[in-house]
């Protein structure tokens, strides 16, 4: 088992990019291992850490297909319509309220 080495908040060398700089150059991790972490010291609580990638084994981000375009949009839809109307609320749907607004204010009249 080995240690990851760490590096401290902005001193991380080249050649190493995390998962979101990563994203912005169009690629993706692909699988590879964590080569090594960095640490932004806080206050009253433990450091945050982020991993590092080695960017010459990244791969290109894969392309959306439009069977993943269809799936996404039906993911949204179900985000989307009340679980109580069974309308469309036209924003994604609390999980705190769980329905639309106008059913969680309003519940004893309910439109069928």
């Amino acid at each position: 088992m080995t240690t990851l080495p760490v590096y401290r908040w902005r001193l991380a060398p080249d050649g190493l990019a995390t998962r979101r700089q990563l994203r912005a150059r169009g690629l993706r991790p692909g699988g590879q291992d964590v080569a090594a972490q960095i640490e932004r010291s806080r206050r009253r609580r433990g450091p945050l850490v982020a991993y590092l990638y080695r960017v010459d084994q990244a791969l290109p981000v894969r392309p959306m297909t439009p069977a993943r375009w269809a799936a996404l949009d039906r993911a949204n839809t179900a985000k989307r319509t009340c679980p109580e109307c069974r309308r469309d609320a036209g924003y994604i749907i609390p999980v705190s309220l769980g329905m639309c607004v106008p059913c969680h204010d309003n519940p004893t009249s309910v439109a069928a």
